[in-house]
């Protein structure tokens, strides 16, 4: 039996399983990072263990550590939960060799998955369909083999997997440099940069098949999930069962996921994926050997713990009558809450967490690993939290999750929250009309643009931010705000939302409000207005807005949307003003090459700096041609948001011809 678990994560998974550790009775201890400090999921613990430093090189992914953490603490067995470590067959061989149970499969399951290159050629054998494919070597003729294996073609990292170390390439000529950036990008993310191509099949859908195995000998299947909508390769929105999956279809994707698993003599619960094309043929993509980051929404169809089962299997137990004998009943829908900006490009975004609260809703779950204060940095993965619904259908599903997300109060940190609500009011997304080319055909910005808040949100800061005035000050009480003896002018105030600035002017007169945002009269009668609340009618419709005001900024919630808005001082630094032709860095990151130097001629779009965030890299080019006047930053620096990483002058006259 296992009475003490070490769970070898962080964020929300590792407080996800540690809940359903304590359920059953099992004490649980947490090992954290330094910047993992003060996290929900180390509260949570009965006991934790510190970790040296904030890297995941440094901390989570050091198994002799997390051994010694286990060892010191008394725990007999480590969950994994999914990434870092979970799919380490040495780390599972160390955890058995110190006599700890470790909750997932056998080293050699996981080895025999631990490279795709592998993974296919077995799968292969056990007659599971596959795509055609070739490992990348110092000796490989990258022409000729990706011609064999015809363009497109996906470069592919062998080990990990979160879209790491992958990139398409449709054109031969940008196949070398695409092999090299995947190389190091999988090095980094996961400490060996081999990579393989692989027939790139344009637009699948892709399905995957949750397995459960026991010490037994029974592998058995618990439904498919769909997994289309992704950005870089990282699914966003998962749900199941599969629009497009039939009981015929759902009985032949089964099948293969349980041959793939009794190919591998697979134990504890582990994810079969496949891509499926637009005639319905399916292939192997690869083996997850852990638990999926989109359990839940297997979870909530079925009506099982998947953590409990792994727990009962790693105990040895048998799989019992509800898991053979599980059925489908409803819809569940998840998406995942990323702190990223989406207009951007998806850019990583940091912060502190001011407030996040989601409603409960009936029906909705949410798996976190934020609170209010907590601080989201550049070392991790960037997702906040998973947020799932389960309805009677689809739609049903789709509606509720929309609603929680909208109405939730996410503070401090840029999301993909109007995002993830503008797909699941998308009437192809409600048709289920979804493949991996979703967000090509839909514009994520476009989609985020439903909920941006503008003027009435710009109101309601400004009637908040009066009314705290109000509260605060040192007059009498009953003096109407900004009383003068004579009429004087509206008071001001200025915010900035996005790249739009929204100046709200407003008087009180004698029996109505005058209020007008950036010159045009905003027909509004105010109901009431607090530091923290204002009520407003505007076109015959009454909205409550709530406000929380948090230094210098107003984060305004309503039934319309939220916004952000950014108080504009009264009085601009001169100083925060960059050289022209400055190239600021577009998110919080370390510097891992700067391909130019002083001096150098440089032409638009030539890139410059290489920045790393949450394990991504991004490229900063040059907007124009011309000479690099600065470099300012150096390969291993840390930048912040905005910070000069270069300045690019344009030719002058005497210089430009």
């Amino acid at each position: 039996m296992i009475s003490k678990l070490l769970v070898a994560n962080r964020g929300e998974i590792a407080a996800r399983v540690m809940r359903t550790a304590h359920a059953v009775g099992i004490a649980t201890v947490a090992v954290y990072s330094d910047p993992d400090a003060d996290a929900p999921f180390v509260r949570l613990a009965d006991e934790a263990v510190r970790l040296p430093g904030a890297t995941p090189a440094e901390t989570y992914l050091r198994g002799d550590l997390v051994v010694a953490a286990a060892t010191a603490t008394g725990a007999d067995a480590v969950h994994p939960g999914y990434g870092f470590l979970s799919e380490n067959a040495d780390f599972a061989r160390a955890c058995a060799e110190a006599g700890l149970i470790f909750v997932g499969p056998s080293p050699d399951a996981i080895a025999s998955m631990g490279s795709k290159i592998e993974a296919k050629s077995l799968m292969e054998k056990a007659g599971v369909p596959v795509l055609p494919g070739a490992t990348v070597t110092e000796h490989t003729d990258l022409a000729a083999v990706a011609a064999d294996i015809g363009f497109p073609v996906l470069v592919k990292a062998a080990f990990g997997g979160g879209g790491r170390g992958m990139r398409v390439v449709g054109d031969p000529a940008e196949l070398a440099e695409a092999v090299e950036g995947a190389r190091r990008e999988a090095e980094s993310a996961f400490g060996d940069g081999t990579v393989f191509l692989e027939r790139f099949v344009v637009d699948p859908r892709h399905i995957e098949v949750q397995i459960l195995g026991d010490a037994h000998g029974e592998v058995v299947h618990l439904f498919e999930r769909e997994c289309s909508i992704q950005r870089r390769y990282q699914k966003i929105v998962e749900e199941s069962p599969s629009p497009v999956v039939d009981d015929a279809l759902r009985a032949e994707l089964g099948a293969a996921a349980v041959a793939a698993g009794k190919a591998i003599g697979y134990t504890g619960a582990g994810t079969v994926e496949f891509v499926m094309d637009r005639d319905g043929r399916f292939f192997f993509l690869e083996v997850n050997t852990r638990l999926q980051v989109e359990h839940p929404v297997t979870e909530l169809v079925t009506g099982l713990d998947l953590v409990e089962l792994q727990l009962r299997v790693a105990e040895g137990e048998p799989l019992p009558p509800e898991v053979t004998g599980a059925a489908i009943t409803g819809h569940a829908i998840e998406v995942r809450l990323y702190a990223e900006d989406v207009p951007a490009g998806f850019l990583p975004a940091t912060g502190t967490l001011h407030r996040f609260r989601v409603p409960a809703l009936s029906g909705v779950r949410v798996d976190s690993g934020v609170v209010d204060g907590s601080v989201v940095g550049t070392h991790y993965d960037p997702m906040l939290a998973k947020v799932i619904a389960h309805g009677r259908t689809r739609t049903d599903a789709a509606r509720t999750l929309a609603r929680a997300l909208q109405r939730a109060e996410i503070h401090g940190v840029t999301t993909n929250r109007d995002l993830l609500v503008g797909i699941l009011r998308q009437p192809e997304f409600l048709a289920g009309r979804t493949d991996t080319g979703y967000l090509t055909r839909n514009d994520p910005a476009v989609l985020s643009s439903g909920a941006a808040g503008g003027a009435v949100h710009a109101a309601a800061a400004a009637l908040a931010a009066q009314a705290t005035n109000r509260a605060t000050a040192r007059v009498v009480g009953g003096l109407p705000s900004g009383w003068r003896n004579v009429g004087g002018m509206p008071q001001r105030v200025a915010y900035t939302l996005g790249e739009q600035t929204l100046e709200v002017t407003y008087a009180f007169r004698r029996t109505r409000l005058e209020l007008a945002v950036n010159g045009e009269p905003l027909p509004v009668r105010l109901v009431r207005a607090t530091p923290d609340a204002v009520e407003l009618v505007v076109g015959g419709v009454r909205r409550a807005y709530a406000v929380h005001r948090v230094r210098g900024w107003s984060y305004v919630d309503g039934p319309d949307g939220s916004a952000a808005l950014a108080e504009v001082p009264r009085f601009a630094d001169p100083n925060a003003v960059a050289h022209a032709g400055s190239l600021l860095a577009p998110m919080p990151g370390g510097v891992v090459r700067v391909l130019a130097t002083r001096g150098a001629a440089v032409t638009a779009g030539q890139p410059l700096v290489v920045l790393e965030a949450m394990k991504m890299e991004h490229t900063v080019a040059a907007p124009v041609d011309g000479v690099v006047a600065e470099i300012a930053v150096a390969p291993g620096d840390q930048v912040n948001t905005g910070q000069v990483l270069a300045v690019v002058e344009e030719p002058g006259p005497e210089t430009a011809g």
